[in-house]
């Protein structure tokens, strides 16, 4: 079901119909009086369109449009996009199955947007790079705390660099990125997703290394004497890894899982160097060593570890040298305080 809210239906009244924003305003406000409490600020938003004859969802069938105009709920869009940050795949188990999920950032003329992929779309995002221009086609839109995501599944299309296609991104989107919310530790929510946390490595674990396959990056299990994929059938693997750091920021502390690019961020080795650690793990140790008391920013989203009935963050982007004013600067503006240190 298509989800428009009370600034979406106000954007479009004012579009179609060429009143301002006070006088919609004034006419939701006599809307809401007239039914006495009846009915919420949407809702009567949505009869001042109705009475203009406007139809607020005249796009809600999809097809090509910008990414300021997608809508919760819209089904088979069309979107252009060049990408700004692009995330790792990880695999995933439930009760319903295993599979892949991976996502990037993509921006147009008009606005930003996370675009997620899921099973075999993952494997188009291989070569994907920032600066890239996509096409998706047959996407269906979905709010995420708060913003529209698109999501690609089977039936969807991933066009990477299309012949002929340009996309000219504002200033301001080409430097922005979706920004991350600030929290704590102790207000993570269980799905929190683009949460950014400041705080102190106080344990380390060793990596623990994984064989996958190396064409398509799935887990490949042992058979008899071989590993075996489950697109591939039988390969010589590669290999992935994963680590844990607990991390504590005063409020709370928190186990943090870093996959392959973030563990290599965390630790700024090579995939080389970090390979080496599967044969000599005594020489971790030294590693451990200087990551403890480490102060880090780490930006990535929580997820509940239904084993252990506790919440985790899952790292997508970590950044090792904090400047400790700006993050002051940023703390107090936050609090409403100007007079930052």
């Amino acid at each position: 079901m298509i989800k428009l809210n009370y600034a979406q239906i106000v954007e479009q009244i004012k579009e179609k119909a060429g009143i301002s924003e006070e006088e919609i305003s004034k006419r939701v406000d006599k809307k809401m009086e007239q039914l006495a409490g009846l009915i919420s600020r949407d809702g009567a938003a949505h009869i001042v369109a109705n009475e203009l004859k406007i139809n607020v969802f005249e796009a809600a069938a999809g097809g090509k449009m910008t990414i300021k105009k997608l809508l919760p709920g819209m089904r088979s869009v069309e979107v252009v996009g060049k990408v700004r940050a692009v995330y790792e795949v990880r695999e995933f188990s439930t009760d319903r199955g295993s599979g892949k999920v991976g996502s990037f950032l993509i921006a147009d003329e008009e606005g930003m947007c996370r675009v997620t992929c899921w099973h075999a779309q993952t494997e188009k995002m291989a070569g994907l790079k920032e600066g890239d221009v996509v096409r998706v086609k047959d996407g269906y839109v979905r709010e995420n705390n708060g913003r529209n995501e698109i999501h690609l599944n089977d039936r969807s299309e991933l066009e990477i660099n299309p012949p002929g296609v340009e996309v000219n991104v504002p200033e301001g989107l080409q430097q922005a990125r979706a920004e991350a919310v600030r929290k704590k530790i102790a207000e993570l929510g269980e799905n929190d997703n683009n949460v950014e946390l400041l705080g102190t490595i106080v344990q380390a674990f060793e990596p623990r290394f994984f064989e996958i396959c190396p064409q398509c990056g799935k887990r490949a299990k042992p058979r008899e004497e071989q590993f075996v994929c489950p697109e591939h059938n039988i390969v010589t693997p590669d290999y992935s890894y994963v680590m844990n750091v607990v991390l504590d920021d005063g409020s709370e502390t928190i186990r943090v899982v870093l996959f392959r690019q973030q563990l290599e961020q965390l630790i700024r080795k090579p995939r080389e160097e970090v390979l080496q650690y599967r044969e000599f793990k005594d020489k971790f140790d030294e590693v451990k060593i200087d990551l403890l008391g480490q102060l880090v920013k780490i930006r990535g989203r929580s997820s509940k570890n239904t084993v252990f009935d506790r919440i985790e963050f899952v790292a997508q982007e970590v950044d090792t040298n904090p400047d400790p004013k700006e993050e002051i600067k940023r703390l107090n503006k936050g609090l409403g305080n100007e007079t930052a240190a």
